[in-house]
């Protein structure tokens, strides 16, 4: 039985592996630049939602994934107010090839992060005054193939001969 288990233990380390060796916030801020007035405004709030994210290998097999989640709230022609965090993680990825780590640094490490960035953001909206806001999950592997279609869709007019 030992000799069994420390095959599966051998036959598992051989494999791609992932790690997850740190997560904090690298960054936050928050800004209501027209406080205190905005709080007096009654007209329909316009949520609008960025995301970005880098990427850095600093180590071999370690890499920092920053997700940038920036909220901003505007009543009328107003900025209400401006959330921004940068939600990063170190993750140690080895035994991938070249299409797997960059959709697992694509996918599963902004996957990982984007709970901790929602709830920084929504603690730091809450914290300045304004009704509680969730951000509403998002389907990363969906973003990463979206991406990877305009990638494919952009080589292909590049690669056509001007008519």
């Amino acid at each position: 039985m030992t000799d069994t288990a420390a095959a599966t233990n051998g036959a598992a380390q051989a494999g791609p592996t992932l790690t997850i060796q740190k997560l904090y916030v690298k960054d936050a801020s928050f800004e209501i630049p027209n406080a205190p007035l905005i709080f007096q405004e009654q007209a329909q709030p316009q949520i609008t939602l960025n995301l970005a994210q880098r990427v850095n290998q600093f180590a071999e097999g370690l890499y920092e994934v920053v997700l940038t989640v920036t909220v901003t709230c505007k009543v009328g022609e107003k900025t209400a107010y401006l959330a921004e965090v940068q939600q990063a993680g170190v993750f140690g990825l080895s035994g991938f090839n070249g299409n797997d780590l960059q959709a697992v640094l694509a996918t599963y490490c902004p996957h990982t992060l984007y709970p901790y960035a929602r709830q920084v953001v929504s603690d730091l909206i809450l914290a300045g005054g304004f009704p509680p806001f969730l951000l509403q999950p998002i389907n990363f592997e969906q973003v990463y193939a979206e991406s990877l279609a305009q990638q494919r869709d952009a080589q292909a007019q590049a690669a056509q001969p001007n008519a």
